[in-house]
């Protein structure tokens, strides 16, 4: 081509702006449609009050290749989480960390009665194993449940129940932990070689920060844009939008799953949701046990409270502690994406008083509650050797979501390069 080629990308969410930059970095005319008045997708942060609210509770795992290839780290001005947890039962907290990244913790965690010392040690042997391989080689690995793989690799009952299952159901909303054990091994991975951080300014920042790469690479950002279809017609494809349709030379498709099906009619597009809930509590003190997520041992309601403020300071006024308390989705009646604030409110207050009983938290507030019915694909074993590929898609148009590799940050990211990179590649 001698003029630039044209570039439909719909969707602003990571993967379509990441797509974004690398199609404008190689010399395309790129315009992103996105259908929301902000840029994020399921990564976005709004400030109220002095709070600042995630949706939903999430992290960055900066040990994520695609994270640190595609941001800018330093600029983020990273918060970072304790590793390790707080294991929470009525009337007792113990914790339980990585020594070698957390030395002060060591004492702790030796005399940690909730784990046996076959369980450390085989914990430093898993952390070895996975170290080993990368991405692709854990990914294309035989697969399973969490529940078996960890039985297989000989950790107690007592581990997997009261640690992996409420600290894995807060990564794979799956507490179960009927989850491919590709996921565990990953995750394990980069939690082991990297940190579990908060942007000062909440995870919102990190895509505001890709919009901001893309357009100064040329890329035009269009908000309160929704696309309604694309038709692929030979070399083309027009992209119909609620004020007109654009022709374009490629269009790539970042979407959400359902919104992504519906657009391509590719069906391996995975639409099986996992859900989540998080309720956003304040009270006038932190909890005792600093930086450590805390996870329920005894009951999934809530899963983890997080102490996010302790965290990063700027996420509550100087006056205040904010928590986030995670409830994960079930089929049952009694779901959380169903249940009042009042509910939620009162549940977290349960825990946390059973958990802390030298202390009353009478004066805990809800300040916002989050019900995310799509939160992630689910990933049972198997689920990606049977995901689409970024040119599944008929014509010139290509896909780009984490529904391509895997559901995380490092999966969308990955997959926005990759969309690119196939684009390009294809202009011949």
């Amino acid at each position: 081509m001698d003029e630039a080629p044209s570039v439909a990308v719909v969707g602003a969410g990571l993967a379509g702006l990441v797509a974004a930059r690398h199609l404008a970095d190689a010399g395309a005319d790129v315009t992103v449609y996105e259908r929301r008045d902000a840029v994020g997708g399921r990564v976005r942060t709004r400030h109220r009050d002095g709070f600042t609210l995630d949706r939903g509770f999430q992290v960055l795992f900066t040990a994520y290749p695609a994270v640190r290839r595609e941001l800018d780290l330093g600029a983020l001005d990273l918060q970072s989480f304790s590793p390790g947890a707080v294991i929470a039962r009525p009337g007792e907290r113990s914790v339980l960390s990585d020594p070698l990244r957390d030395p002060f913790s060591l004492t702790e965690t030796l005399f940690n009665r909730e784990v046996t010392t076959t369980d450390k040690l085989r914990t430093l042997a898993l952390r070895q194993h996975v170290g080993s391989q990368t991405e692709d080689e854990v990914f294309a690995s035989p697969d399973a449940p969490i529940d078996d793989y960890l039985h297989d690799w000989g950790f107690s009952a007592n581990y997997v129940d009261n640690f992996v299952a409420p600290f894995y159901g807060g990564i794979t909303l799956d507490r179960s932990l009927a989850t491919s054990k590709r996921v565990f091994e990953y995750t394990f991975k980069a939690m082991s070689e990297g940190r579990v951080a908060l942007p000062a300014e909440g995870m919102g920042a990190v895509p505001e920060q890709l919009a901001d790469s893309a357009r100064t690479a040329g890329a035009t950002v269009t908000l309160d844009d929704p696309v309604a279809a694309i038709t692929p017609d030979d070399d083309r494809v027009t992209v119909e939008r609620e004020t007109g349709t654009v022709d374009a030379d490629a269009a790539v498709v970042a979407t959400d799953p359902r919104t992504a099906r519906r657009l391509t009619g590719v069906a391996s597009i995975p639409t099986t949701a996992r859900s989540s809930v998080t309720l956003y509590c304040a009270a006038e003190t932190p909890l005792d046990d600093g930086t450590k997520i805390h996870l329920n041992a005894t009951s999934p309601r809530p899963n983890a409270v997080a102490p996010l403020s302790s965290v990063a300071s700027s996420y509550a006024p100087d006056d205040s502690h904010l928590f986030a308390a995670t409830f994960l989705g079930d089929s049952t009646a009694d779901d959380p994406l169903d249940a009042s604030d009042d509910a939620l409110l009162e549940a977290t207050r349960d825990a946390l008083e059973s958990w802390y009983p030298e202390r009353l938290f009478g004066g805990l507030e809800h300040v916002h509650t989050d019900r995310i019915e799509f939160a992630q694909f689910a990933q049972p074993p198997g689920v990606h050797d049977g995901l689409p590929a970024t040119r599944d898609p008929a014509g010139p148009v290509y896909l780009a979501g984490d529904y391509t590799a895997w559901s995380s940050i490092q999966g969308a990211m990955r997959s926005g390069r990759e969309a690119a990179e196939a684009v390009v590649d294809d202009w011949g």
